[in-house]
C-alpha cells in the first residue's frame, strides 16, 4: 500500500508515519502544496497513493484545498475509485467535518490520532 501523509506539524507527521509504516510505503509532505505535488507525481508515474492522511490546518494551502485538488486531478483522469482520503485534524467542529465529507473524504479523525483508530478506519475502507 502507498500512503501519503500531509501534515505541517513535524511530530504529528512522524507519529502518523510510524503508525502506518507497517502497512506499506509512507511519504510525508510538510505542507499542502508539497502534498499536491507528490500526489500528482504519483499519478503521472502510474503509482498512485492508496491512502492520503490529510491535516486541515496548514499555512498557505489548507487541507480543504488539497482535498479539492486531489479529487479534481482524479476526476480529470477519469479515475472513479480513487485514493481514500482520511482527514486527521484537531478541528472537530461540524462545519469542517461537513465540508470535508462534501469534498469527498472517506473518514474524518479528530486528533489526537490513536493507532487503533486509524487501523479501524483502514479496516473499514478495506485497505488492511
Amino acid at each position: 500500500m502507498r500512503i501519503l501523509v500531509v501534515e505541517d506539524d513535524f511530530v504529528s507527521g512522524k507519529v502518523i508515519k510510524k503508525m502506518l509504516s507497517s502497512y506499506g510505503e509512507v511519504d510525508v509532505a510538510s505542507y499542502g502544496e508539497k502534498g499536491v505535488e507528490l500526489f500528482e507525481k504519483a499519478l503521472n508515474e502510474n503509482k498512485p497513493y492508496d491512502v492520503v492522511c490529510l491535516d486541515i490546518m496548514m499555512p498557505e494551502m489548507d487541507g480543504h484545498e488539497v482535498l479539492k485538488r486531489i479529487k479534481s486531478m482524479e476526476s480529470e483522469r477519469g479515475i472513479l475509485e480513487g485514493t481514500k482520503v482520511i482527514i486527521t485534524s484537531a478541528l472537530g467542529d461540524f462545519n469542517n467535518i461537513k465540508a470535508a465529507y462534501r469534498e469527498q473524504c472517506e473518514y474524518y479523525i479528530v486528533k489526537p490520532i490513536e493507532k487503533e483508530k486509524i487501523e479501524e478506519v483502514l479496516i473499514k475502507l478495506g485497505m488492511i
